[in-house]
């Protein structure tokens, strides 16, 4: 018996390389890319690892709750900590980084989350990028949820360590990720005693047995299916278009956005303002006294396919998300979520208007 995903010929170094460079063109860098075998956690923690110690002072910004983990990482490696947290239905401001720096000029590391799908917020990276580069701080960004439904630059933008994964706006896999790394990042790792070596989190390994020796023999055996289903998500996008994909990204979130403020039912966009709103996923505010989880359940029954799920922990109380990302970034999808929360809160005996919310997407989307 055989399968296509079976008995496949071996992955080759050069076709590895192929995909990196292809990463490395999305991402309009010309820093080096590492794509590793795992999901985005793993060049997240390792990126960290490598980097930071007891002599680092890191700004830890937190606008949702994968800055709250960073946070723990950089901690366990000895680094002193400063976290600035904002309340996660906003962003963080390029003045509120300029103002820490200003308390705290010994820093020399900031951590951000470009757009956190779990919060539904965006951070304007570039602006902070400026201030960051003024003070000589690395920079290091989790831009897994952002890449594919919004600009991600990481030379532009003067990012160091810049980690990206498939899963989402992408609409690949989960399994493989990629990091950008900048000269300085990399002199950085070299001069810390801590940085992973010999380890599956290390950064290091890929530069000195792949990269340094010409990316013509790979450390370990790679994730093979995810690499080929890695190379194929990037391969729609260059076919359909990076800047059409993030448009329908961007065109997802603002009908979404429109057509829960016409739904009524007292729903209503969690993040406040239009401009913090990331376009990977919208976030919803359950109605007083609906618990988010329990409408989701009925929405989902009158439409499993509809992409909508409770808020994360203590957020399922009271956060709905839209995940309009990857193949969900459609008109279809948006206008299906609307209908399935329409009549979940229309079963609560709560007034909604179904047809002024699609007309309102309708006219958002153009």
């Amino acid at each position: 018996m055989t399968h296509p995903f079976l008995d496949l010929a071996p992955l080759t170094a050069a076709r590895f390389a192929s995909v990196e460079d292809r990463v490395a063109r999305l991402l309009r860098t010309e820093q080096d890319v590492v794509i590793m075998q795992g999901e985005a956690l793993l060049p997240l923690e390792g990126a960290i690892r490598a980097t930071a110690g007891p002599g680092t002072t890191a700004l830890n910004v937190i606008t949702g709750p994968y800055g709250q983990t960073f946070g723990n990482w950089l901690r366990d490696c000895g680094a002193t900590v400063i976290d600035l947290a904002v309340p996660f239905h906003t962003a963080v401001t390029a003045e509120q980084i300029r103002e820490s720096f200003a308390e705290h000029p010994e820093i020399d590391f900031v951590s951000l989350v470009h757009a956190e799908a779990a919060t539904g917020n965006t951070n304007p990276v570039a602006e902070i990028g400026e201030v960051v580069r003024e003070r000589g701080a690395l920079f290091y960004l989790d831009a897994v949820a952002s890449v594919g439904a919004e600009p991600v630059l990481p030379d532009a933008w003067g990012v160091d360590l810049c980690v990206i994964g498939a899963q989402k706006a992408m609409g690949g896999p989960a399994g493989v990720s990629a990091v950008s790394v900048s000269a300085r990042a990399w002199a950085r790792m070299a001069a810390n005693p801590r940085a992973p070596r010999r380890s599956y989190l290390s950064l290091l390994d890929w530069k000195e047995r792949w990269l340094d020796g010409g990316r013509t023999a790979l450390p370990h055996a790679p994730a093979q299916l995810e690499m080929l289903a890695l190379e194929a998500c990037v391969e729609r996008i260059e076919a359909d278009g990076l800047d059409a994909v993030t448009a329908r990204h961007r065109r997802a979130a603002s009908a979404t956005r429109a057509g829960a403020r016409a739904l009524g039912g007292g729903l209503e966009p969690y993040v406040y303002e239009d401009r913090d709103a990331a376009p990977v996923a919208t976030t919803l505010r359950a109605p007083s006294g609906v618990v988010a989880s329990e409408l989701v359940a009925r929405a989902l029954e009158s439409d499993p396919a509809a992409p909508l799920a409770a808020g994360g922990g203590a957020l399922a109380k009271e956060m709905i998300r839209v995940n309009h990302y990857g193949v969900d970034a459609t008109r279809g999808a948006v206008r299906a979520s609307l209908s399935a929360l329409g009549a979940a809160l229309a079963a609560k005996g709560l007034h909604v208007d179904v047809e002024g919310a699609l007309r309102a997407a309708e006219e958002a989307w153009r």
